[in-house]
């Protein structure tokens, strides 16, 4: 079994590229499991996603909360599912969204008390592309989906990041594919 982690703020392409890296697993014969969060079919989810929807600390905090409650769910099925790989989308970065003082500390608590997945990836994209991606989908904006708070959330995912292999999806969905096969064949060797 292999565990990915697709990571990034929103806007950035990560279910993209999450569904890119399933079909390449599965075109080797592989059976693979994609988990989103929040995910919106399980109880935490919907509650998590119902609060981005809200502003202030009290709803960050409460969205958290919900969210980490979701992956737990999700780290849970992993062990009843019968696949050979799993893939989440969006995980421990999420900690990117906490206030100033809060995000290095949350990210480390994250880190350290959840498991380690065997790959990380962060795809990276500027505010304005997450902007236009985000407006594309025709939903309402969740509290974080501002040009200032997607620059501020770049930069703090970008710092936590370090170690992780970084995926630039700002231009070609073909090139971000290549980016993804390459760091597949560095870990698999």
């Amino acid at each position: 079994m292999t565990w990915y982690v697709i990571d990034g703020m929103d806007g950035s392409g990560k279910s993209t590229i999450a569904d890119r890296l399933r079909r390449i697993l599965e075109s080797e014969g592989r059976t693979v499991s994609v988990f989103t969060h929040p995910d919106r079919s399980r109880t935490f989810g919907r509650i998590s996603a119902r609060f981005l929807l809200s502003d202030g600390v009290p709803a960050a905090v409460a969205a958290t909360v919900f969210y980490l409650l979701d992956i737990v769910s999700s780290l849970a099925a992993m062990r009843r599912v019968g696949s050979d790989d799993f893939v989440f989308v969006r995980y421990s970065l999420a900690a990117a969204y906490l206030p100033a003082r809060l995000y290095r500390i949350g990210y480390r608590i994250i880190d350290g008390a959840l498991p380690s997945p065997d790959m990380r990836v962060f795809v990276d994209v500027g505010p304005d592309t997450a902007l236009e991606r985000i407006d594309r989908r025709g939903e309402d904006r969740e509290m974080f989906e501002t040009r200032e708070r997607l620059e501020k959330t770049r930069g703090r995912m970008r710092e936590l990041a370090e170690g992780w292999t970084v995926i630039d999806n700002s231009d070609d969905p073909d090139h971000a594919e290549k980016q993804l096969r390459k760091a597949l064949e560095a870990h698999m060797s």
